[in-house]
C-alpha cells in the first residue's frame, strides 16, 4: 500500500483536532484567525497598501487594523484607498466566517451541557443524604415519608439514580410529591447495576442507601441483588459499613440476596410483609391503622430512647414513667425485646422502644405512687374455634399469606380461594385445608353461589399476575361493591379485608366500607423508610409482624375494665400488666369508619385522659398469643 500523502496527513491531523471537542476548534479558529490577519497584513505592507492619510505604515499597526476588522466589519467604514480597502476587505469577510463559526461552537457547547445536564449524568456532591438506587411505584411515598422525616433537621436531600430520564423523574417527583418542604430531591439517569452509574449518586457520602425493585424488569430480584453487589464491592465504598436496605419480591431469592449484601443489607421482602399484615388484619378489625401508624412519619412512630433515670427501674415503671409516649419494649445487649416480662429491671446501657408523635415529646414525668384498679376486670378470652376464610382474588402474595394463615387458626380450618385462573402453589399446611373455586370474583352470580354468610373472613387480593395497576384496583373495587350490596340485603356483617394497589383509590374503597384496606406497595414503600432512618428498627418490625413472639392484637375492652366506667390510661397498662401485655392504646368502635377519627384508632393516648368503653371497643395490646 502506498504511502499517505501529505494531503492525507494534513485531513488526518484535521480529523482527531476537530473530534477533540469545543476548545480545540476554538483554538483552531484562533490560529485561523491570526494566520488570516498575519498573511494579508503582510502582503499589504509589502505592497505599500496604506491608508491614503499615512505617509508611511507600521507592520504591527497593520496587524492590529486588520484584527480590529475581523472582530468588527465596521471598523473598515472611514478606510481610505482602494488598495488597502481591498486587502481590509479580504480581512472583514474571512473574520466574518471566524466570527459566524466561533458563535456557532459556542452555542453548539452550549446547548451540548444543557442537554448533558437534563440527561443527569454528573455526579452529585452532597454528603448525608438518602440515595435511592431504582425506580418503581414505590418511589413517591418514600420521598414523600424521608421529607416528614427530615422536617426537624432543616435542610436535607435525597437523590434518586434511576435508569429513566432525568426530566421525567423530575415531573414526576413534583407531580406526585408536592409537599417536600426544605428536602431537595436531585435525579441522576443511569443504570444502579452499573459502578459508574452508582458514583454518580455519592453512595459513600449517603447516610442511608434504599435499593428499589425497578419496575418492567422480568427479574427485579436479580437486578436488586446485582445492585447491593455492586455497592459493597465498589473499590471508592468507605471504610465504614453501609446502611442499606433493599426490597425482594420474592422470599426463595432472600437467601443469595444475603451473601451478595453480607451484613450491610437488610432485607425486605415485599410478599411476606404484605402476606402478613393482611391476615393480621383480616383476624383483627383495624390492625391494618395501627401498623400504618408505626410504619408512616406522619403522626406517631417508633424511637429507641435511653434514660438514665430509670435504670434500676422495672419494665411496668417505665411505662408509667412517659406521659406522652407508650412502651412497646426494651433494646438489651443490642437485641429488641418487645413486651418483656413487667419485673424485667433496666441496666445501665439499655434502650426504651416508646411510640412518641416526635422525639421532642420523649420526656420522662412522675410515675403515679398509686393506680385505680376498681374497675379492672380480668376476663377469660374465647377459644378459637375453626374459622373459614374467603380468599377473592390471587397474586403472588398468596402462598406466604395462606402459611402465615395456618399460623394462627385452630385445627380444621378451611379456606377457600375464588379465581378463573391457575391456582400457585400452596405450601404444606397443619391446621387449614384450602379448596380452590374456579370462578371470576368480579361477577354477582360466582359471589351469590359461594355462602357468603358462612365465611368468618374475607380477603379481596389485587391480581397483579394478569392485570397492571389501575385494572387491578378496579376489579377490587367491583368486588368490593358486590360484597356490600349483598352484606346489605342479607342484613349480614362481613369482616373484609381488601388489598389496593394505588393509594389514590382508597377513597373509593372507604365507599364500600371494607372493614381494612391494605394498600401493599405503599406499606412496603413506608417500611422501606423506616429501617432506612433507623435500621434499629429492622428487627422490631421483624418480631411485630411474625407470628411466633408478642404481637399487636386488639382485644375487647371488657376483658380488662367494667364497661361504661372512667378509667384513664395508666389503669389500662396496669390491667394489661396484669395479663403478661403491654397496652399502647384503644379502639373506639363508634369511629370504625371514620377517616377523620383515625379510624377509631388512638395510639399512645395521654395516660391521665379518661376514657369510657362500650361492648365493641377494644384495647390494643402487644402479647405472645
Amino acid at each position: 500500500m502506498d504511502a499517505p500523502t501529505f494531503a492525507e496527513r494534513l485531513r488526518y491531523w484535521f480529523d482527531n483536532w476537530m473530534a477533540r471537542g469545543t476548545l480545540a476548534l476554538m483554538g483552531l479558529l484562533g490560529l485561523a484567525t491570526i494566520a488570516l490577519v498575519t498573511v494579508i497584513g503582510t502582503v499589504a505592507f509589502v505592497v505599500h497598501a496604506y491608508p491614503d492619510d499615512a505617509a508611511e505604515g507600521d507592520l504591527i499597526d497593520m496587524w492590529w487594523g486588520g484584527l480590529m476588522r475581523t472582530l468588527d466589519p465596521g471598523t473598515m467604514g472611514g478606510d481610505a484607498g482602494w488598495g488597502f480597502r481591498l486587502f481590509m476587505l479580504l480581512i472583514t469577510i474571512g473574520g466574518l466566517v471566524i466570527v459566524a463559526s466561533l458563535i456557532g461552537i459556542i452555542s453548539g457547547a452550549f446547548d451540548n451541557k444543557i442537554a448533558e445536564l437534563r440527561k443527569g449524568r454528573s455526579r452529585v456532591l452532597e454528603r448525608n443524604h438518602s440515595l435511592i438506587l431504582g425506580w418503581s411505584d414505590k418511589v413517591h411515598s418514600i420521598v414523600s415519608e424521608l421529607a416528614i422525616a427530615n422536617e426537624s433537621v432543616g435542610r436535607s436531600t435525597i437523590v434518586i439514580v434511576a435508569e429513566r430520564d432525568k426530566v421525567e423523574m423530575d415531573d414526576e417527583i413534583k407531580a406526585q410529591c408536592r409537599n417536600l418542604g426544605r428536602t431537595r430531591v436531585i435525579t441522576r439517569s443511569g443504570d444502579p447495576k452499573s459502578l459508574a452509574d452508582i458514583n454518580m449518586g455519592s453512595p459513600q457520602w449517603a447516610r442511608s442507601i434504599v435499593l428499589l425493585a425497578p419496575e418492567g424488569s422480568p427479574d427485579p430480584d436479580s437486578d436488586v441483588i446485582k445492585t447491593a453487589l455492586a455497592l459493597t464491592n465498589n473499590p471508592n465504598r468507605p471504610e465504614s459499613s453501609y446502611h442499606i436496605v433493599a426490597e425482594l419480591s420474592h422470599p426463595d431469592n432472600l437467601e443469595v440476596a444475603r451473601l451478595a449484601g453480607g451484613e450491610e443489607v437488610h432485607w425486605v421482602v415485599g410478599s411476606e410483609v404484605i402476606g402478613r399484615i393482611t391476615v393480621q388484619s383480616c383476624r383483627q378489625s383495624g390492625l391494618s391503622v395501627v401498623y400504618q401508624e408505626f410504619l408512616d412519619f406522619d403522626g406517631d412512630e417508633l424511637y429507641f430512647t435511653s434514660q438514665p433515670a430509670l435504670v434500676g427501674k422495672t419494665y411496668f415503671e417505665a411505662q408509667q414513667a412517659f406521659n406522652k409516649c407508650a412502651v412497646i419494649g426494651l433494646v438489651v445487649n443490642g437485641q429488641p425485646l418487645i413486651n418483656p416480662p413487667a419485673e424485667a429491671v433496666l441496666a445501665e446501657g439499655d434502650e426504651i422502644i416508646v411510640i412518641a408523635a416526635d422525639d421532642s415529646e420523649i420526656f420522662l414525668g412522675a410515675i403515679p405512687e398509686s393506680i385505680d384498679t376498681t374497675h379492672i376486670v380480668l376476663g377469660s378470652p374465647k377459644q378459637n374455634p375453626p374459622e373459614r376464610t374467603l380468599i377473592l382474588g390471587v397474586n403472588p402474595v398468596l402462598p406466604v399469606m395462606v402459611a402465615e394463615l395456618d399460623e394462627y387458626v385452630a385445627g380444621g380450618s378451611q379456606v377457600t380461594v375464588v379465581n378463573d385462573g391457575p391456582m400457585p402453589s400452596i405450601p404444606e399446611l397443619s391446621n387449614a385445608t384450602v379448596t380452590h373455586v374456579d370462578g371470576d370474583p368480579t361477577h354477582r352470580a360466582v359471589l351469590d353461589s359461594l355462602d357468603i354468610a358462612s365465611y368468618d373472613h374475607i380477603i379481596l387480593l389485587a391480581d397483579t399476575s394478569r392485570h397492571d395497576l389501575a385494572r387491578a384496583d378496579n376489579r377490587t373495587l367491583v368486588t368490593l361493591l358486590h360484597l356490600r350490596d349483598l352484606a346489605d340485603k342479607l342484613d349480614l356483617h362481613l369482616n373484609i379485608v381488601s388489598e389496593m394497589l394505588d393509594d389514590a383509590n382508597r377513597e373509593l374503597a372507604e365507599v364500600a366500607r371494607a372493614d381494612d384496606l391494605i394498600v401493599s406497595d405503599k406499606l412496603v414503600a413506608l417500611l422501606l423508610s423506616q429501617i432506612s432512618e433507623n435500621r434499629g428498627l429492622a428487627q422490631v418490625f421483624t418480631i411485630l409482624f411474625e407470628a411466633a413472639g408478642s404481637e399487636v392484637y386488639l382485644r375487647p375492652a371488657e376483658l380488662y375494665v367494667a364497661l361504661a366506667e372512667p378509667v384513664n390510661f395508666y389503669t389500662l397498662l396496669e390491667a394489661a400488666r396484669r395479663r403478661g401485655e403491654t397496652a399502647i392504646g384503644y379502639r373506639i368502635a363508634e369511629h370504625a369508619h371514620s377517616s377523620q377519627h383515625a379510624y377509631g384508632i388512638r395510639l399512645n393516648p395521654e395516660k391521665s385522659e379518661l376514657v369510657s368503653f362500650g361492648p365493641e371497643d377494644r384495647l390494643i395490646v402487644l402479647a405472645e398469643d
